[in-house]
């Protein structure tokens, strides 16, 4: 069984671990974080009375209003992080935000 410091050490290499990864998953994002979280908001409110039609087109929507000009990058994020669809979007790549809280 490992003694005190041991545990502490371990506990300290795991919190880096985990703030490298969010500062990695950070650096990855095509656009910002609280244009990701606009998107999120709008999706949810869109989702309520539309049906998802298993395309990106209410995301593209509202990519398109923020005129940036790489959607075509921001998509292709997207898809790489589970969302091939509207409601993909919300169900893994929202997801993937809570589990790397950006500092």
């Amino acid at each position: 069984m490992p003694d005190k410091n041991e545990v502490e050490r371990r506990k300290q290499i795991a919190k880096e671990l985990k703030l490298k990864a969010r500062q990695e998953f950070g650096k990855s994002l095509p656009m910002s974080h609280d244009n990701f979280k606009g998107l999120f908001d709008y999706l949810d409110k869109q989702l309520i009375d539309n049906s998802c039609d298993h395309s990106l087109k209410l995301s593209n929507d509202f990519l398109q209003s923020l005129k940036l000009n790489n959607i075509d990058e921001i998509i292709e994020w997207i898809g790489e992080n589970g969302g091939n669809c509207d409601c993909e979007v919300l169900a893994n790549v929202e997801e993937k935000f809570d589990d790397n809280a950006i500092l």
